[in-house]
């Protein structure tokens, strides 16, 4: 180490310490940061230290995701700069016309007073090294919600888009999702192509940090206002039902969870000449601190919504909608006659939007070429989600397709489809995330919500809840119930060891046969490429050895689904028993998911013999 530094026992330690205070050092913008690691150095803090530079934060297609703070595994001023020139350079390699087109960055509202860091802060430093480059850098001036990023790629035909958001981790937490020039997330090989260039553009350029050179250069462009108008232009077109809207006595309170959606989606319903939702006063404004929730999730459900359910209460309304931090996700809860909340999960939502569009595309058909006009018309979800999109699908005449989980990649199917000329009506994914219009290809909480409260408003005319609709969904096209969980294990061994038991159930490449009593007709391995449903027990869908998924199609209708997570240390579970039309003994049905998933978790989890920790209550 340098003379003024002490060492830490630790020569790789040390030298990850040193090069990060040289590199930090040049950049000069931010003093707490080198503070904080002087102080860890001068307190022998190596276990801090440790988790600090232990190892880089990794870039995947979701890009990154970490806590703010000093050293290599942190969201910092160091780590956003050596991120950037790595994507740039890549772009670069990528795009001969990169300079004529340009970047969009946007962000959200998180902050991290200890370390400095916030988003605002991240997108500026972005855009000084791309500006730094020569390349047009069309930056946002204040918060917006993430779907205005992909939106904007498209509407202006942008090279790329960076959105500065850890959507709703915890408010330590902050990340850099990145956009290629379809408007869609980045999928493979993009990812280890960024992650390449990232560790040869580890050290500082000379123009880098130069924020207020950066700021006054005719390379930067504020496109807010305009991408508001386009984009509550293209929400309009969205709207089906303007009159009922405009009668509507419907009340609605929406919450944006101390994140960026409040302004957003009193717009959204402005667009479709609906009554603005009541907002949560304690929650509507950004807060990077969260002051009023655990976590800042609203799929978590009740709560995070108990203020929201305390207004409605309060003023008579019959609906919550509620935004996750960023809005690219949407939670809806209704109350029920006996005075309860119902919070429909992310598959029910699923549900009831994708029927719904379905019917607003349908009555805008000409009767006599309906039966040719839906042949082209796609639907979207994550393999891990309910498939009653299916179910329709099968009745109703369009194609559904299952995608691997995460938008990325129904965003880039569905911007395939389009160049194809079909029609893609919607997507969705079981943790919340709707996509209702194409001309955002990624989860959008904003229009989602303007067209829950027209769907709303229309079923009240009728004397029909969201809940009652929902019923009759499952009673025409089968019910579809799910159960979905998870185990914490922070232990990769154990993790490998249980999946490699479940492929070499009988010896070596043969899976369980039976759980519970109930027979396995089907195995898909999108770990291994192994698919028995398929010619050579050869998966369709891309694979991965870096993560473990497994489907298993039981004889009942049952289908259970077991992954590792991207970003935190869980296993989860979904599953969910597909039942045909008719069949519509609800207490049964949920009995008979009730036994399957607990031999699951007996059988195939092991969770005493694997230490694994159950999902907190």
């Amino acid at each position: 180490m340098d003379n003024d530094l002490p060492t830490t026992g630790d020569i790789n330690l040390d030298h990850a310490v040193k090069q990060w205070l040289r590199f930090d050092k040049v950049t000069g913008l931010n003093p707490k940061t080198i503070g904080a690691i002087r102080g860890m150095l001068k307190d022998g803090a190596v276990p801090e230290l440790q988790a600090c530079f232990g190892s880089r934060m990794e870039f995947g297609t979701a890009g990154l995701r970490a806590p703010m703070g000093p050293g290599v595994s942190r969201m910092n001023d160091l780590t956003i700069i050596q991120t950037t020139q790595g994507f740039c350079s890549y772009l670069e390699d990528s795009f001969p016309d990169l300079k004529e087109k340009g970047v969009i960055i946007g962000f959200d509202a998180r902050a991290h007073p200890p370390s400095g860091g916030s988003s605002k802060r991240f997108a500026t430093l972005a855009a000084t090294v791309f500006i730094s480059r020569q390349v047009p850098v069309y930056l946002f001036c204040d918060i917006t919600p993430t779907p205005f990023v992909p939106f904007t790629v498209s509407h202006i035909g942008l090279s790329a888009g960076i959105m500065v958001t850890a959507s709703h981790n915890p408010k330590q937490d902050n990340g850099y999702k990145v956009y290629w020039n379809n408007g869609a997330q980045i999928i493979p090989p993009h990812d280890k192509g960024i992650s390449v260039a990232i560790e040869k553009c580890l050290e500082p350029w000379s123009k880098s940090w130069d924020t207020e050179e950066a700021m006054r250069s005719p390379l930067l462009r504020d496109p807010y206002q305009d991408i508001y108008k386009k984009y509550f232009s293209a929400v309009q077109k969205l709207c089906f039902h303007r009159e009922i809207n405009q009668k509507s006595k419907v009340k609605i309170v929406h919450t944006s969870v101390h994140g960026v959606g409040h302004t957003f989606v009193q717009s959204a319903f402005t667009a479709f000449d609906l009554q603005p939702p009541f907002a949560v006063q304690e929650q509507k404004h950004p807060d990077p601190e969260f002051p009023t929730v655990k976590y800042p999730n609203p799929e978590e459900g009740e709560g995070v919504l108990t203020l929201s359910f305390s207004l409605a209460d309060e003023i008579g309304a019959t609906v919550v909608l509620a935004n996750d931090p960023d809005a690219d996700r949407l939670a809806v809860a209704e109350k029920q006659e006996n005075g309860s909340w119902r919070v429909f999960s992310g598959n029910e939502l699923g549900a009831l939007l994708g029927w719904w569009v379905f019917q607003c595309w349908k009555k805008q058909q000409k009767a006599e070429q309906l039966k040719e006009t839906v042949k082209d018309v796609y639907m979207l979800a994550s393999t891990v989600s309910s498939k009653i999109l299916r179910a329709i699908a099968i009745k109703e005449g369009f194609h559904f397709e299952e995608t691997l989980t995460g938008f990325k990649w129904m965003g880039n199917r569905g911007k395939e489809l389009l160049e194809q000329g079909k029609t893609v009506l919607f997507a969705f994914e079981e943790a919340i995330g709707y996509m209702c219009s194409p001309a955002v290809l990624d989860k959008d909480g904003v229009s989602a919500a303007a067209i829950t409260g027209e769907f709303t408003s229309y079923l009240a005319t009728q004397n029909i809840t969201l809940s009652q609709q929902l019923k009759a969904i499952y009673e025409e096209y089968g019910y579809h119930i799910t159960k979905n969980s998870y185990f914490i294990c922070h232990d990769q061994n154990t993790i490998h060891q249980l999946f490699e038991r479940l492929r070499t159930f009988r010896g070596p490449n043969t899976y369980p046969q039976e759980c519970g009593g109930i027979s396995v007709i089907a195995v898909r391995d999108l770990t291994t490429g192994f698919d028995s449903n398929h010619p050579n027990n050869k998966a369709v869908l891309p694979t991965s050895k870096n993560s473990q998924m497994i489907t298993f199609t039981f004889a009942n209708g049952g289908v259970a689904t077991m992954r590792t997570s991207g970003t935190e240390p869980k296993i989860k579970y979904y599953t969910e028993l597909c039942a045909a039309p008719g069949n519509s003994d609800l207490t049964q049905l949920k009995a008979e998911l009730d036994n399957l998933v607990e031999a699951i978790v007996e059988d195939f989890f092991q969770p005493k013999i694997n230490n694994l920790i159950p999902r907190p209550e």
